[in-house]
């Protein structure tokens, strides 16, 4: 799977503009993206070592050359994100990956290994997305989803609402029932 490519493919999914810069640094091209609020740099590594080695060096090159652009953000330029993934699945360095979040210097960080699915890149990057609520309601379920939320209405009346029943009709079987 290619990381780079999957990456954009979320962030644009987010709502996010995205674009390319090739560089001729350890993590070329880089993927680019910003949005209203906050703007950011996807960096992907062949290994985790050239991650943990080089993640400082990708950072400073990507806000050197974005320098103008960021000074141009206003309070944009206050969420700036580098995202540093890498596909190697290298136990031994997991710990050392995730403690990269915790340097809070320059930008906010996203830091992960063992990417290797177009699920996994999704999770590295829900910092980023937006709640997102997939509610599953089909005809009938609505109806049986309605009819237990109003258990405690006369099901004469809920049978009369959902059969098009006019509401004066429906407000006629309340009022007899109460």
């Amino acid at each position: 799977m290619d990381i780079q490519t999957q990456a954009e493919i979320v962030l644009r999914d987010a709502q996010y503009e995205t674009w390319t810069w090739t560089w001729t640094g350890p993590t070329s091209p880089v993927t680019c993206f910003e949005s209203a609020a906050l703007l950011g740099f996807v960096h992907v590594f062949e290994t985790a070592s050239k991650l943990l080695d080089g993640w400082k060096a990708s950072q400073q090159s990507s806000l050197a050359r974005h320098a103008p652009s960021l000074r141009a953000a206003g309070s944009k330029a206050w969420n700036v994100y580098s995202v540093f993934l890498t596909s190697d699945p290298t136990a031994s360095h997991t710990r050392a990956i995730e403690r990269i979040e915790e340097d809070f210097s320059l930008t906010r960080k996203i830091a992960r290994a063992s990417v290797t699915t177009p699920d996994d890149v999704e999770r590295a990057l829900l910092p980023l997305i937006s709640i997102r609520s997939k509610p599953l309601l089909g005809a009938s379920n609505f109806e049986n989803r309605l009819r237990s939320r109003l258990k405690d209405v006369p099901h004469d009346a809920v049978t009369a609402f959902l059969n098009d029943t006019p509401s004066i009709e429906v407000a006629r079987i309340l009022g007899a029932i109460s």
